[in-house]
């Protein structure tokens, strides 16, 4: 469930008297998504999405999210653009809580990929890559390798309910993919958390991306790595596997665009390690820490951690690549 913060008609038509759009006639909650209250507004011929930052966007993020996603708009990204109010900022209040309001996308997330999607979406990933390389905007990743301790240290274990030793086996393995992973490669800003609800398709054809609260500067490849780890894995017997086609097929896609250089490649392993962990982490994190009262959404860490296992019986990019 997503929609934390409750709003009326009331509410929401004093927000948009501050826009140049029409009367909603329509409020509508979206229940999908963890982190944001979110609702679809209707007017009698237009569509919008308003979200209601919560506690995890920090306001401080909000200008970077929304410059990216003009920028990209500019640029002929297929994404959500945010509206300036009459004031000319994309940021307004409602319940005491920022907000903003964007455009509605086409189409809906496919619960099932096939080759052709993975395909598709490796396209348009370097797409939006070949732009946001050239973009000077910067935020640090929140969600970086080297933020991955200090969340580890934040985890209230409480019992060995996962698996035993939970604690100490996730610290050999960060401490390992720190150890190896990349001084250098190269860098632009990345989407960060392209799961299957933040991709949207429509009569099977790409339609473009969505929810861009996670976008930061970081390793191009590491983008590919967490959509390895979101996409590219099937679900049999209530085990993960890891669908080599799928992976082949959003390479190919990607690489359509742009190339992977011989680094890159070589990185793979530890990109993707490094992105299971930090899926991982913040699971464990909801699992152990979260009250029992509060709306967040747990979602399953045993998905992870048969993903990371995976990840940790491979090493070369050949291992993926089949």
């Amino acid at each position: 469930m997503a929609v934390y913060t409750k709003i009326t008609k009331k509410d929401i038509s004093s927000l948009v008297a501050d826009y140049q759009i029409d009367k909603i006639d329509k409020l509508q909650g979206i229940k999908k998504g963890i982190e944001n209250t979110n609702y679809l507004l209707k007017t009698k011929n237009n569509k919008f999405i308003l979200t209601i930052f919560e506690k995890r966007v920090q306001n401080k993020d909000l200008p970077f999210f929304m410059k990216l996603m003009e920028k990209l708009n500019q640029k002929k990204i297929i994404c959500p653009k945010p509206l300036r109010t009459k004031r000319g900022s994309h940021i307004t209040k409602i319940k005491q809580k920022s907000a903003c309001i964007v455009t509605f996308l086409e189409g809906k997330d496919k619960t099932n990929l096939n080759y052709k999607n993975c395909f598709d979406i490796g396209k348009n990933i370097a797409k939006f890559h070949s732009v946001t390389t050239k973009l000077k905007l910067n935020r640090q990743n929140s969600m970086s390798i080297n933020k991955l301790n200090s969340l580890l240290k934040s985890i209230k274990f409480k019992s060995n309910k996962i698996i035993p030793n939970l604690k100490d086996t996730l610290n050999l393995c960060l401490k390992d993919i720190i150890k190896q992973w990349p001084k250098s490669l190269p860098q632009g800003i990345i989407h960060g958390d392209l799961f299957i609800d933040n991709i949207f398709f429509k009569k099977n054809k790409f339609s473009g991306f969505i929810d861009f609260y996670f976008s930061s500067n970081d390793y191009l490849i590491y983008e590919i790595a967490i959509c390895i780890n979101a996409l590219c894995f099937d679900k049999k017997n209530h085990k993960f596997v890891m669908n080599s086609k799928k992976i082949k097929n959003l390479i190919n896609g990607y690489e359509s665009i742009r190339s992977f250089s011989k680094k890159e490649k070589e990185a793979l392993n530890v990109m993707c390690r490094g992105a299971a962990l930090r899926y991982l982490l913040t699971r464990i994190y909801d699992y152990f820490n979260t009250p029992k009262m509060a709306l967040i959404k747990i979602k399953d860490p045993m998905e992870y951690l048969q993903k990371l296992i995976i990840h940790n019986n491979l090493s070369d990019y050949k291992d993926y690549y089949k």
